[in-house]
């Protein structure tokens, strides 16, 4: 199969987008506020994980990379997660501090991408967040050291269970783990219509105002 034909079936695939037309005038005057109607959008929904959010990050020489991480907060200051500081991403942010979010709400045809410098969080801020996880979860983050290669999974399961052992109660939160956010410099909303004329809307930090762009789809 040469790179300009596809098996037929993709033509199967094709969806119809018919959405509700997105006006200037019916958003918010800055994203956060328009992202947190159409994130209550997706919770009243019942989409699976709405919080479910793709990061991508590129390391100093312009690799790129991508993955699914989970949403954890947000206010005007921008879109937090937590993860492994030693991660690939967390090695990235550390060279080139600049990432993009989606959120693919493929069922109500939106999507929000967001783009902006990455800021680590506060120790104490991590750590409040770290110790309201769930146990496992916290030895988890202990025993996974995330994007390393292990033998088996054989290895990672007797670390976890050595981590138990050593701290049945209360684990300490890693010195290599915790929050980043996402300060927001753009923000885009995409939504969904017929004949692929879809609706998209930028918002373009100013400043400190917010300028409200069309964008051919």
């Amino acid at each position: 199969m040469d790179a300009a034909s596809s098996p037929p079936y993709f033509a199967g695939l094709r969806r119809t987008y018919e959405g509700r037309p997105l006006r200037e005038a019916d958003l918010a005057a800055d994203p956060v506020t328009q992202f947190a109607a159409w994130f209550a959008d997706a919770v009243e929904a019942g989409l699976p994980e709405p919080n479910a959010m793709i990061l991508a990050t590129a390391s100093a020489g312009g690799r790129p990379s991508a993955r699914t991480v989970l949403l954890k907060g947000y206010d005007q200051e921008g879109f937090v997660f937590y993860t492994n500081y030693e991660s690939r991403k967390g090695r990235d942010l550390a060279e080139n501090p600049r990432g993009g979010l989606v959120f693919p709400w493929h069922p109500l045809r939106r999507q929000v991408r967001v783009e902006g410098p990455v800021v680590r969080l506060p120790r104490e801020a991590s750590a409040a967040y770290f110790h309201s996880r769930p146990y496992g979860s916290r030895i988890g983050a202990w025993a996974s050291r995330q994007s390393a290669v292990v033998r088996s999974r054989e290895q990672l399961d007797e670390r976890y269970r050595q981590l138990e052992d050593r701290w049945p109660e209360e684990p300490p939160m890693p010195e290599f783990w915790g929050g980043f956010r996402v300060v927001p410099t753009e923000v885009e909303f995409w939504q969904g219509q017929i004949d692929r004329m879809h609706d998209r809307l930028r918002y373009r930090r100013s400043g400190e105002s917010w300028i409200l762009e069309r964008l051919a789809p």
